[in-house]
């Protein structure tokens, strides 16, 4: 979604428990993927609990554009008519990814290897985001991008007619650099080989193989082959642990909470956030463990209670990069030091944001410390000031930090600008009103 209407200034208020079930959206990375391997497979693909948001959206027109048929049938049920490896057209427009980082990079290595020219675009702050860290490998395929200066969107990639099979070492740690190297190397002949420098979220090469693609991965190198009939499945798409971590950590530190949120994916390169906040005491508890579409899931039950501050061990980070913002909230709260290190990737997401969430933090009261690399919070016990406005910088995990810290402080956060959540959880703010939350809304 480009946010091209008016911001609507929105306040938390204190003072709620928070009781009940928490629906938390599909996951967003297996929904993504859903559609973009449903797309390259030869039949129909039969999705449920797709992710309605507009991130999703924007890819499911964007397979539309490259000549797939995609049709939504209800809440959540779709339907993808693939067109096979190698079987995608040129799109006649430019293809919009709204705010979707990994929508355009998953596109942008999908198409590489395609003989025919995309041109991506997106929002104010996609278009501030540099893509340089995933054409570059997209080139050893021989595909040519010609973007704005420090490679951002507007771009135009001219893929590769006669793409070659590529090794590439990710100099970072970055799911979605080596997913859309996978992705380039599903249409080129041979192996395509990734290696990392540390394990980061494995939903591209569990779901390629659920497909009937041949991934192998011996430690961190990866290796597909190339060129293969992916077959049509029928996935039902986990719920997105890093929605949940929102109404988890707001029951964690609104008191006499009580919130059960069921059916969360619990990926192990996705779950680091609740194995940190088991650490600094949290009442949380992993209830019905289970397996759904090749992904472990369970339901989580999260009581308020205190907790402690504690060192996040850095090579912890890409497991929980989203989820920093939410965790500098509860940090916030907690008794003692939080120190959360390894965590620059989070200066070139949706905003920079650590710069964000300290400002934030700073302007209610919280003290914290920054380093290009590192995140530190003196927590106040529960006793956090508030009374400030927050801006959201177009990024939907800083507002919701904010909605949710709101709802703990002695006196209401007021968030610039509430409409930025629809990009991954459209259903936030009535959720979290329905379980005792209190909102504010405010005219300009």
């Amino acid at each position: 979604m480009s946010h091209t209407g008016e911001p609507r200034p929105m306040s938390a208020v204190p003072g709620a428990s928070l009781n009940g079930t928490a629906s938390i959206p599909g996951d967003k990375s297996v929904s993504h993927r859903s559609l973009i391997f449903g797309a390259m497979a030869v039949g129909e693909t039969k999705v449920s609990g797709l992710l309605e948001g507009a991130d999703v959206l924007d890819t499911a027109k964007a397979m539309q554009a490259l000549g797939a048929e995609v049709i939504r049938h209800g809440q959540g049920d779709w339907s993808i008519h693939g067109v096979g490896v190698g079987g995608f057209s040129e799109p006649e427009d430019v293809i919009d990814c709204g705010n979707s980082g990994t929508g355009v990079r998953l596109l942008m290595g999908t198409v590489a290897t395609h003989g025919f020219s995309t041109t991506f675009t997106g929002d104010a702050s996609l278009r501030s985001r540099p893509m340089g860290r995933v054409t570059d490998p997209l080139a050893l395929f021989g595909a040519v991008a010609h973007g704005r200066s420090g490679g951002r969107l507007p771009l135009t990639l001219a893929g590769a007619a006669t793409p070659v099979p590529v090794y590439y070492k990710v100099p970072v740690p970055s799911a979605q650099v080596k997913s859309a190297v996978l992705l380039a190397g599903l249409n080129a002949p041979g192996d395509t080989v990734v290696e990392e420098i540390e394990a980061t979220r494995d939903h591209t090469e569990r779901m390629l193989r659920g497909f009937g693609a041949q991934v192998e991965t011996d430690g961190l190198v990866i290796t597909l082959k190339g060129q293969p009939e992916l077959k049509p499945q029928v996935i039902a798409v986990p719920r997105d642990p890093s929605s949940a971590a929102f109404p988890v950590c707001a029951a964690l530190i609104c008191e006499g909470s009580d919130v059960l949120v069921p059916g969360i994916g619990l990926n192990p390169t996705r779950a680091g956030l609740y194995t940190t906040l088991r650490e600094m005491g949290a009442d949380l508890t992993f209830e019905n463990e289970r397996e759904e579409g090749g992904e472990p899931v369970a339901d989580l039950r999260a009581r308020f209670g205190p907790m402690k501050g504690i060192e996040v061990p850095p090579e912890r980070a890409a497991s929980m990069i989203d989820e920093y913002p939410i965790l500098s909230v509860v940090a916030a709260l907690a008794e003692g030091v939080t120190v959360m290190r390894g965590v620059k990737e989070l200066r070139v997401k949706e905003s920079d944001r650590i710069d964000a969430m300290a400002r934030g933090l700073e302007a209610c009261g919280v003290k914290v410390e920054e380093t290009e690399d590192s995140f530190t919070v003196y927590g106040m016990g529960g006793k956090v000031p508030g009374g400030a406005t927050v801006g959201t910088r177009l990024d939907h995990r800083i507002a919701m930090s904010f909605f949710c810290l709101g709802m703990a402080t002695q006196n209401p956060v007021r968030i610039d600008d509430a409409t930025v959540v629809e990009t991954s959880f459209p259903n936030f703010l009535p959720l979290m009103e329905e379980m005792g939350a209190s909102f504010q809304r405010h005219n300009g």
